[in-house]
């Protein structure tokens, strides 16, 4: 029996609940958001669906006292529209980073004690404020992070040579959004470096790597917000705790930059496994030094 909690019915977390029931990975689901109108909407809207989907669950609603026995808690709340103004996931960190202090002390009020995964931007720094608040653990709270980034980059490498993105591996390092980067030391097209192929002028690395860290803001403008691919990344990542599939992904924390960051996890039954040392060149290292140094940074302002 599998319960999950998911705090913030927007766009992102309707959408993620959605898949989760689809797929059958949650015997209950508790849905809990500000707005008590939208959280009876979406529980009559998933209800009325259950006479005609192969699974169905016991919905919750607005009950913080039922995250007590969750597996795990899924936080997305936030307020899309100040990232799709100013492109900057930062934007809204003044409004999740109070939301965040609230809902973690309700979090921990509960007695909650599975795992807690973080969508609500700015990833990286809202973990850092939900971890403070609920105390929990570094290896059972973390964030979907540079997952969905290393997914667009997979697609954008393999649409450029028309393969698969499957054909692709590696890894975009640092902060969910504007100072992360594509490690290129760790990509391979069919098991091939990209380097390879850079060196054979097959592919501008720059250029693909600025399309990368702008794919969010594509969908953003053509649809309002991003939804999709998230929710399918976060649901990606509860799978492999209930299978303890041992998955590389995840924001986790890193000692040495005393923050959360995407950086390579391998993810399971008990949350954060382990982290798994990357060798990066001098120049990524510098970047992905950056890029934390950008998370406290703002985060402290």
């Amino acid at each position: 029996m599998h319960k999950i909690g998911i705090i913030g019915l927007g766009h992102v977390g309707t959408t993620v609940a959605h898949i989760l029931l689809l797929k059958g990975l949650a015997d209950e689901l508790v849905m809990i958001d500000q707005n008590a109108k939208k959280v009876e909407a979406e529980y009559y809207d998933f209800a009325d669906s259950f006479a005609r989907t192969e699974h169905s669950a016991v919905l919750k609603c607005n009950d913080y006292g039922e995250l007590a026995d969750a597996d795990i808690v899924i936080t997305s709340f936030g307020d899309i529209e100040a990232t799709a103004k100013t492109g900057d996931r930062f934007a809204e960190l003044p409004i999740n980073k109070k939301s965040a202090v609230e809902v973690g002390r309700k979090i921990k009020e509960s007695g909650f004690n599975g795992i807690l995964l973080n969508i609500s931007n700015p990833c990286d720094a809202i973990v850092n404020e939900l971890q403070k608040a609920t105390g929990m653990p570094h290896n059972r709270i973390f964030g979907t992070g540079t997952f969905l980034d290393t997914a667009r980059l997979q697609r954008a490498v393999g649409a450029h040579f028309g393969e698969a993105p499957q054909n692709v591996s590696g890894f975009v390092l640092g902060e969910h959004g504007n100072s992360q980067f594509s490690a290129w030391s760790t990509v391979r097209l069919d098991g091939q470096p990209i380097s390879q192929f850079a060196d054979a002028g097959k592919v501008d690395l720059e250029k693909l790597d600025e399309e990368i860290r702008q794919s969010a803001f594509t969908v953003v403008a053509g649809k309002g917000y991003t939804s999709t691919a998230i929710a399918t990344c976060a649901v990606r990542i509860v799978e492999a705790i209930f299978n303890d599939k041992h998955e590389f992904m995840a924001s986790v924390y890193l000692e040495q930059f005393g923050t959360y960051i995407g950086y390579p996890a391998v993810i399971g039954k008990n949350g954060v496994e382990k982290i798994v040392p990357v060798k990066l060149p001098a120049d990524e290292a510098e970047k992905l030094a950056a890029s934390a140094k950008t998370i406290k940074d703002k985060e402290e302002a």
